[in-house]
C-alpha cells in the first residue's frame, strides 16, 4: 500500500483546519506554510475536499476553509476516498470479481484482509483523534508493534 502524497497532504490540511475550529477560516496560504505544501497543489487539493463535502470555503478578507461537520466526525479514510479514491483496489478492479488460479487461488483473500486492515485503522481515526494526538488505542499499539520491530 502507498499512500499518495496528495492524501498526505489532505489529511495534514484537514488536521490544520481541525485546530482552527469549526467557526475560524483558515488561508491555503496558512495552511501550505504550516504544513510545508506546495500552495498550488493544496488548492487543488481543498477543492477535491470541497467537492466531497469535508470542507467548505468562505469568501472575502475573513475568508479560507472550514470543515463541513465536526473534525470528530471525518474519518481519515473519508479523506483518502475524496482525493484518491478507494482505500485499496488491484488493477482498478472490485476484489469481489478477482479470482486466480492454481497456486494464487488464495490471493483475493489476501487482498480482502489487506483492504480490511487498512480500513480498521482508516475509519477509526478521526481527524480530531489526530489533531489533538489522541490516537485510538489500538492503532497506538499497532504503531508501537512496528516500531519495536524495526528496532
Amino acid at each position: 500500500m502507498r499512500i499518495s502524497a496528495k492524501s498526505d497532504y489532505a489529511i495534514r490540511a484537514m488536521a490544520e483546519l481541525a485546530v482552527a475550529g469549526e467557526r475560524e477560516a483558515v488561508k491555503a496560504e496558512q495552511i501550505s506554510v504550516a504544513q510545508d505544501i506546495p500552495l498550488n497543489f493544496l488548492l487543488g487539493i481543498l477543492r477535491e475536499l470541497r467537492n466531497a463535502h469535508l470542507v467548505r470555503s468562505q469568501r472575502g478578507r475573513e475568508g479560507g476553509y472550514v470543515l463541513s461537520r465536526p473534525a470528530a466526525d471525518i474519518a481519515l479514510a473519508d479523506v483518502i476516498r475524496a482525493v484518491d479514491g478507494p482505500l485499496a483496489n488491484v488493477r482498478d478492479l472490485s476484489l469481489t470479481d478477482l479470482s486466480y488460479p492454481g497456486a494464487a487461488e488464495s490471493l483475493r483473500e489476501v487482498w480482502m484482509a489487506v483492504r480490511g486492515s487498512l480500513r480498521e485503522v482508516l475509519e477509526n481515526v478521526t481527524v480530531a483523534d489526530l489533531a489533538s494526538g489522541r490516537l485510538p488505542k489500538h492503532v497506538k499499539s499497532l504503531a508501537a508493534r512496528h516500531q519495536a520491530e524495526r528496532v
